[in-house]
């Protein structure tokens, strides 16, 4: 299995910035093993194609898609715009799509139906905020968030497809970060629903660590049996942090 770090840049940047960032992004990657994605906002998807085309370890990926498939939707993506547009990846349900646009389950499992319509790898994110870990209720939630948006929507092998990437919401932003033991249970409890689901195939799907990952913590949990890369924030707007975590496995 590939280990993968991907870059999710959010709503931030401008053009110039951007291409500055991707420039010495794909400098310094150079000869590191592992999958790099970038995830930067839908105005530099195409500066990112044009700078990052060739190299063989950086992909393109989107933040976010439709749900639909064209039409009368101002203001939306389509996941065949996106594949038009030379993208590979895309991230849905993204707790802060859940959190500030309210998007359900239901709505995420039709954007995962959608991409993997086109030809997209989702990362399908997944996790529980501050009250759900101190209730104790963390596998509960993440569980019904796996069954509701995939296993009540996809097929076997549909499911093979998409790459999971665990976000504990209290530790996004926050500066504070899941210890690699408090990771890898969860990771370990994803692993073992895929498996329930899917059998065997479920231990070759890529599962990410999406909380504050850094390159100060990135060795550790990388070390984890269950932790195959990480979905990085902030990190991921400074070159030599991003590629310095692709540098932890």
């Amino acid at each position: 299995m590939q280990n993968i770090v991907a870059g999710n840049w959010k709503m931030n940047l401008t053009s110039d910035a951007a291409e500055s960032l991707l420039k010495d992004i794909v400098a310094k990657a150079t000869g590191v093993s592992c999958q790099f994605i970038i995830c930067p906002p839908f105005p530099y998807l195409s500066i990112a194609k044009d700078l990052i085309d060739g190299h063989p370890n950086i992909a393109l990926g989107a933040q976010n898609c439709s749900n639909k498939t064209s039409g009368a939707f101002t203001g939306e993506v389509s996941c065949e715009m996106l594949k038009s547009s030379g993208v590979e990846y895309v991230i849905i349900g993204h707790s802060e799509r859940r959190a500030y646009y309210n998007e359900t389950h239901e709505l995420i499992g039709e954007k995962l139906m959608r991409a993997l319509e086109n030809e997209l790898i989702p990362i399908f994110c997944c996790g529980e905020n501050l009250s759900e870990r101190k209730a104790g209720s963390h596998f509960d939630v993440v569980s019904s968030q796996v069954k509701e948006s995939i296993f009540d929507f996809l097929s076997k092998d549909q499911i093979s497809k998409i790459i999971f990437a665990y976000e504990p919401v209290w530790a996004i932003g926050t500066g504070e970060t899941a210890s690699p033991d408090q990771a890898e249970e969860v990771h370990q409890h994803l692993r073992q629903c895929l498996i329930e689901n899917i059998g065997d195939d479920g231990n070759q799907i890529p599962i990410l660590y999406g909380g504050s990952c850094k390159p100060g913590n990135a060795k550790d949990l990388f070390q984890q049996k269950n932790i195959d890369g990480g979905l990085i924030g902030g990190a991921s707007l400074k070159a030599d942090d991003f590629v310095q975590i692709g540098r932890s496995f």
